[in-house]
C-alpha cells in the first residue's frame, strides 16, 4: 500500500555484491538449447540429444504466447499423415484460446488429433492433466522434475517451436530438419509472432468499458503517469 502512491522500479544497490556474474555471448549459439530429463538445470545441444523418440508433447503453460501457437499450427496444417505423438495444446490465457479460435487454429488443432485443454497451467501444475506413465516428453513448461506431468515420465524441456517439430516427427530432429521446419515459420514471421494486444481486441474493450474505477485507483494512476 504504501508503494502505491509512489510506484518506482526496484534497482540494484550500486555497491551491490553479486555470488557470480554469468556472460552468455548468443551468437556463440548455433543450435537449440533443451533441459534433459528430469532436471532444468541439465542441458544438452540439439544435437546431442537428436532422434531421441517422443510420445507425447505439451505446447502450453505461462513459457507461451500466441505466437507459438499459430507457428505449431502453421506446421501441423501441412501435414497430410496423423502425427506419430500424442499432442497436448493450452494457451496461457482464454483469450489467446478465442483468438486462436477465430482464426482457425483450433480447428488445425482439432484435425492434427490434438488434445486442447483449458487455458492455463495443465500439464505443468502436474494435478490436472497428466501424461502416460513412463512416457518421454517434449514440454514448453518450466519444470521438468521427476514425476511432475506424468508418473516416471521423462521430460525434455523446449521451445515451442522445437516441441511442434517434435510432435509431427515422433522424435527429436536433427539440426538439419530443424532448420527446415523453422525455414517455413520463419517465412511467415511477420504474420505468426503478432501479439495479442488486448486493448485492439472488440469485445475486450467493451468490456473494459464497463468497468468502475474508484477515485482512489484514478489518483494513484495519475500520480504513476506524472512521475
Amino acid at each position: 500500500e504504501e508503494w502505491i502512491p509512489n510506484p518506482v522500479l526496484m534497482e540494484a544497490d550500486e555497491d551491490a555484491e553479486y555470488a557470480a556474474v554469468i556472460d552468455i555471448n548468443l551468437d556463440e549459439l548455433k543450435e537449440p538449447v533443451l533441459a534433459l530429463p528430469n532436471d532444468p538445470d541439465a542441458s544438452a545441444l540439439l544435437s546431442e540429444v537428436a532422434n531421441s523418440q517422443i510420445d507425447e508433447v505439451f505446447i502450453g503453460s505461462c513459457m507461451t504466447n500466441i505466437g507459438h501457437f499459430r507457428a505449431a499450427g502453421k506446421l501441423l496444417q501441412k501435414q497430410t499423415d496423423p502425427i506419430p505423438t500424442r499432442l497436448w495444446i493450452a494457451p496461457p490465457t482464454k483469450m489467446d484460446e478465442a483468438q486462436l479460435t477465430e482464426e482457425g487454429y483450433y480447428s488445425i488443432f482439432g484435425t492434427a488429433g490434438a488434445r486442447t485443454e483449458m487455458p492455463g497451467c495443465s500439464l505443468c501444475m502436474g494435478n490436472q492433466a497428466r501424461v502416460a506413465p513412463a512416457s518421454t516428453v517434449v514440454s514448453t513448461s518450466t519444470r521438468n522434475f521427476p514425476n511432475r506431468l506424468g508418473q516416471g515420465a521423462n521430460v525434455y524441456l523446449a521451445s515451442a517451436e522445437l516441441a511442434a517439430i517434435s510432435s509431427i516427427l515422433g522424435r527429436l530432429p536433427t539440426m538439419e530438419e530443424y532448420l527446415e521446419y523453422m525455414g517455413q515459420v520463419n517465412a511467415t514471421a511477420a504474420d505468426t509472432y503478432r501479439y495479442l494486444n488486448f486493448d485492439e481486441l472488440p469485445d475486450f474493450v467493451d468490456a473494459a468499458d464497463t468497468v468502475e474505477i474508484s477515485a482512489e485507483m484514478k489518483e494513484a494512476a495519475q500520480k504513476m503517469a506524472s512521475s
